[in-house]
């Protein structure tokens, strides 16, 4: 008898058929390793005409899943977790009750289909290939621990469990946001960032009162109440970009995101804005080194979204932005009105508008230059976290020479000392 004809590759056949039914989360296959599990799937339609390509297929589908080291089921049910469609990113804002019934009953469809292909335990599918190949074949088998909520898992028929996903879903958004905890603005889209800065707040030190003051403030945020925008403002080198990125270690299980956008990107800030609004994330938009030179494009956006507009602000967005400038736009003695060579009738207005910027920030956090007590203190808090096994007065002694040789005082100066001397006591 065939192999055509068994009831492995009418089984295979029928998983075809389920990934082929998908209305709403056809995305969740479109990965390497669900495209890989498609190709198999199609492979085996071939049977034993062509056991090399199933041979072929199987491996590729082994190599997608090694290379996450996820198990088909655990790697299956994360998709549907981030996946982003119509009816995840609807009932994060309405109650299932308050939605289309179609697009309820195509979700619950799509979640028998995909309960199906689920199923499909990797040692059948090594089976079906090796009556395919005459060959011996590997299961997919990976002892890793479940990292999804078990609610998929362990449920009987996953188009009853839509209630408890769709609480899922308002608690833990989708799409990128799900998966990323921070992102940068890059052509008119959100790009994940796999690897952030992992800069903890236990490692900063010297600025106490205003690390205090922003870990306030973001708690509003997270709690749902208004919370401010942000200027951090002060010489080079005192952790004010640190600060911020650290928040993000602290509150990112608590649907913290960080967006970094560049000042290059800051004319699409209105827009950006928008399409965070009713996410059930909390957001701070990250601007590093922020300055404007006169008639900039990104200084009017900016200020669009600090002062508002007719469009009401959204509770889950704040600015936090750091900058060497005080009053944020480039000042120049040109630009004091002269009545000369000046036909503007109130130019001093003109200037006031200008330096007033950063007072549309609701907080200004000022961090002074380091001096040696604090800079040295920051050496010591570094150097215990690294663990180096040198005297106080010793330490002491290197960073100074340290600071006078290299860049002065400052945090990012005792960051790199320290991390050089690690290196170098380790090395010998």
């Amino acid at each position: 008898m065939s192999i055509l004809n068994t009831p492995a590759i009418a089984s295979s056949q029928f998983l075809k058929r389920q990934a082929a039914s998908l209305l709403l989360y056809q995305s969740v296959l479109s990965g390497d390793v669900g495209q890989a599990f498609l190709q198999l799937l199609q492979t085996l339609r071939q049977g034993e005409e062509d056991g090399l390509a199933c041979l072929i297929a199987y491996g590729n589908w082994f190599k997608t899943l090694a290379a996450r080291k996820q198990s088909w089921q655990d790697y299956l049910i994360w998709q549907i977790l981030q996946d982003d469609n119509p009816f995840t990113q609807q009932v994060q804002r309405t109650s299932i009750q308050d939605l289309p019934p179609a697009l309820v009953a195509a979700a619950q469809q799509d979640l028998q289909s995909l309960q199906n292909l689920y199923k499909c335990s990797t040692e059948q599918l090594s089976q079906w290939v090796q009556k395919a190949s005459q060959l011996t074949v590997q299961p997919v088998a990976w002892n890793v621990q479940e990292v999804q909520p078990t609610f998929l898992h362990h449920h009987d028929n996953w188009a009853n469990a839509l209630h408890d996903l769709a609480t899922y879903y308002r608690q833990h958004g989708t799409g990128l946001f799900a998966k990323y905890g921070a992102l940068c603005w890059q052509s008119g889209q959100f790009v994940g960032i796999a690897h952030p800065d992992p800069v903890q707040l236990t490692e900063l030190v010297g600025y106490e009162s205003q690390q205090a003051t922003l870990l306030k403030n973001t708690e509003f945020l997270l709690a749902g109440y208004p919370a401010l925008h942000v200027l951090l403002y002060g010489s080079r080198g005192s952790g004010k970009s640190s600060l911020v990125k650290g928040l993000l270690q602290k509150y990112g299980d608590r649907n913290l995101r960080l967006i970094e956008v560049a000042k290059s990107e800051l004319k699409d800030l209105p827009q950006i804005v928008e399409q965070l609004r009713d996410v059930p994330q909390k957001f701070i938009i990250f601007v590093d080194d922020l300055s404007f030179e006169e008639d900039d494009d990104a200084f009017k956006a900016l200020k669009v979204v600090l002062e508002g507009s007719v469009t009401a602000r959204p509770q889950n967005v704040v600015v936090y932005a750091t900058s060497n400038r005080r009053h944020l736009v480039r000042e120049l003695f040109s630009d004091r009105p002269r009545p000369i060579d000046n036909d503007e009738v109130h130019a001093w207005d003109t200037v006031q508008e200008k330096l007033s910027f950063s007072d549309r920030f609701g907080l200004t956090l000022t961090f002074e230059p380091t001096n040696q007590d604090t800079y040295l203190k920051i050496v010591q808090h570094l150097a215990l976290q690294a663990d180096i096994n040198l005297t106080q007065e010793d330490i002491e002694y290197r960073a100074l020479q340290w600071a006078t040789r290299h860049n002065g005082r400052s945090g990012r100066s005792a960051r790199q000392f320290v991390d050089f001397l690690k290196a170098e006591l380790a090395i010998g």
